[in-house]
């Protein structure tokens, strides 16, 4: 099994025998967080993103199993195999009790060590291109979505409008491996509200003027497939009752109808709005907010994810340029500058509409701040916008392209230099002179 591109903490504090595993590991691609302390494996661990830990019994300060008891307390725990050169059976019988995934002797043969860490691991959760962003922040999205995706649980996922709820969603039922089931959208206040139980439930023939038929509602036609339903703090009080009958008993009853359908799908559901909130002011029925909340996902804004903004750029001007047939060569420097600086208030939803816009109706070869953004004559702080040297967009653009690939690739020098196409030497130097370094990135040596 392949290692490479994964994430491995080692707590190891020998000297020799850490840098001879992480020596190994980086050859297999793996990129290692090495604490030579417990008690900084214990405060950082937690927000390392780690899919496997490598931990030795005798520490200077703590011992593996109080690491491990520490890390058992987060809410993603990563695999301990534990490593040792004073063998106790008892100690590792307790441990694997505990929890701990495996236990080996020191010396041990390192191919049979990379193969146990490669088993305990498994395969990587979201592989190939980025679907859903490259930032962390959206790589971590994909691999949550990837572990719920194998659940049958109902999902909330809440972010502000536009910041690609359904996108997400869509996401999890193709990460099911059923994607060839249906999958229903509903936007919950898009459908007036005396119409939405007929459109969701579906209704008998004769249920009402202009019934004239029976109609299969969104939650029939879901099948054993997905039933999305958006902006869920819409939906009116007795309808909430509803909604909650078929999530408990999974069955549902048509509009006028007396025998009950059953419910197989699975259902996702989104808001824009604070639900907890809205239970507190009455007007979202507390049952149904547990019910639905069984795992949350929270997708976040644009403003907080700048490293996807020109990746969507690009992303939308393939779609749109190949769908004009348009003359533009790409977006220019002076553009991207423009979007990074923006506060994206309607998230990805708005950068796609002012991408088209601008793919449609520029004017030059090249997209450029204007044609994205022609209410601003003056840039966003009141300013005259001041033209840069050649020189100075060079080397923002080769900055945001270095800090791109290091987000991409969590960090690791290396896999960015060949992200890059570049040597590691090379792209040291660049970075010292761009002023990039250990101080302000999270970078894996």
């Amino acid at each position: 099994m392949s290692l490479e591109t994964r994430m491995v903490g080692l707590v190891e504090d020998d000297q020799i025998m850490g840098e001879s595993i992480v020596q190994r590991l980086s050859l297999e691609g793996v990129t290692v967080k090495w604490w030579q302390r417990g008690k900084d494996a214990v405060r950082e661990m937690p927000d390392s993103k780690l899919e496997a830990v490598i931990c030795d019994i005798r520490l200077p300060d703590l011992n593996g199993e109080d690491v491990f008891r520490a890390a058992a307390r987060s809410s993603h725990v990563p695999p301990f195999l534990f490593i040792t050169g004073y063998g106790d059976i008892d100690q590792a019988v307790r441990l694997m009790r505990a929890g701990a995934a495996d236990y080996f002797m020191k010396p041990f043969e390192m191919d049979d060590f990379l193969v146990r860490i490669g088993e305990l691991m498994g395969p990587s959760e979201v592989a190939g291109a980025n679907v859903l962003g490259v930032s962390p922040k959206m790589k971590d999205l994909e691999r949550l979505l990837a572990r719920v995706a194998k659940l049958r649980s109902t999902v909330l996922i809440s972010g502000e409008t536009g910041s690609g709820k359904e996108i997400s969603a869509r996401f999890l039922h193709a990460m099911s491996g059923v994607e060839g089931l249906p999958f229903m959208a509903v936007n919950c206040a898009a459908i007036p509200a005396d119409l939405l139980e007929s459109e969701l439930l579906g209704h008998e023939k004769g249920a009402f003027t202009g019934a004239s038929q029976r109609h299969l509602g969104y939650a029939e036609r879901a099948a054993e497939g997905v039933l999305f339903l958006d902006e869920i703090g819409e939906l009116r009080p007795e309808l909430q009752a509803k909604l909650l009958r078929l999530i408990e008993q999974k069955t549902f009853f048509r509009v006028g109808g007396e025998k009950p359908v059953p419910f197989s799908g699975r259902l996702i559901v989104a808001t824009n709005a604070d639900l907890s909130k809205m239970v507190k002011d009455g007007r979202f029925r507390e049952d149904l907010y547990y019910r639905i909340n069984v795992v949350s996902v929270k997708i976040p804004s644009l403003r907080e994810r700048p490293e996807d903004i020109p990746w969507l750029m690009d992303l939308f001007f393939s779609e749109f340029a190949n769908r004009m047939e348009t003359p533009l060569k790409g977006i220019s420097s002076l553009a991207e500058e423009a979007a990074l600086s923006y506060d994206w208030p309607g998230n990805v939803r708005e950068l796609r509409n002012r991408m088209e816009r601008a793919v449609g109706l520029a004017l030059g070869q090249w997209v450029m701040p204007g044609d994205m953004f022609p209410e601003h004559g003056i840039d966003f702080a009141g300013e005259e916008r001041q033209m840069g040297s050649l020189e100075d967009i060079r080397s923002n653009a080769e900055k945001r392209h270095i800090i791109r690939a290091l987000s991409a690739t969590g960090g690791e020098v290396g896999a960015a230099s060949r992200l890059l196409g570049i040597g590691r030497t090379t792209l040291w130097e660049k970075m010292r002179r761009l002023g990039l370094n250990g101080n302000n990135l999270d970078v894996t040596l």
